[in-house]
């Protein structure tokens, strides 16, 4: 019997393909979390009822949480949190202008009544650890996984040869 393929739990759209480096990075750590998502090159400008559609049909297709990608005027992160009631957690992806500083500023003064978490410039990565965060909310088995991964995120720290001496109990 074919496996099944398990519906997407986090929705991440970015403004173009050029964003997907970054952007995968995000599905890389969901899918060390085991956790199902799916990936979308949707322009906010230049595709807005393609981007409609998408948001609108997100919860029926499993959707909990989306992930919002945006470089530049960075528009994308706030029309998604203004079509769902779903937590939006937006990544500012790095300009040549200004280094990024145009998209986090943009992403991170959203009006009252449209929250946008917002994680660093190009922090794709944290954005999906916080969105399995969220999700661990009601998952205990993915909330293991959570603390197994921070655990040896510590462990290798600490077995660093450059802190064999802070290891020491003398």
């Amino acid at each position: 019997m074919a496996a099944q393929k398990q519906a997407a739990r986090v929705g991440i759209v970015c403004g173009s393909r050029s964003d997907f480096p970054i952007m995968e990075k995000a599905v890389a750590m969901l899918g060390t979390l085991e956790v199902p998502c799916e990936l979308h090159a949707i322009s906010a400008h230049r595709a807005p009822d393609l981007l409609f559609r998408f948001i609108g049909g997100a919860e029926e297709r499993g959707i909990r949480v989306f992930i919002a990608g945006a470089g530049g005027a960075a528009h994308l992160p706030g029309v998604v949190a203004s079509k769902t009631i779903l937590p939006v957690i937006g990544v500012p992806i790095a300009t040549q202008v200004n280094g990024g500083l145009d998209s986090l500023l943009s992403i991170v003064q959203m009006p009252k009544g449209i929250p946008v978490a917002t994680v660093a410039i190009g922090g794709a990565e944290n954005a999906a650890l916080l969105a399995a965060e969220i999700l661990a909310l009601g998952d205990p088995a993915l909330r293991d996984r959570l603390r197994a991964f921070r655990d040896a995120q510590t462990r290798a720290i600490e077995e660093d040869a450059s802190n064999a001496d802070l290891r020491s109990t003398k």
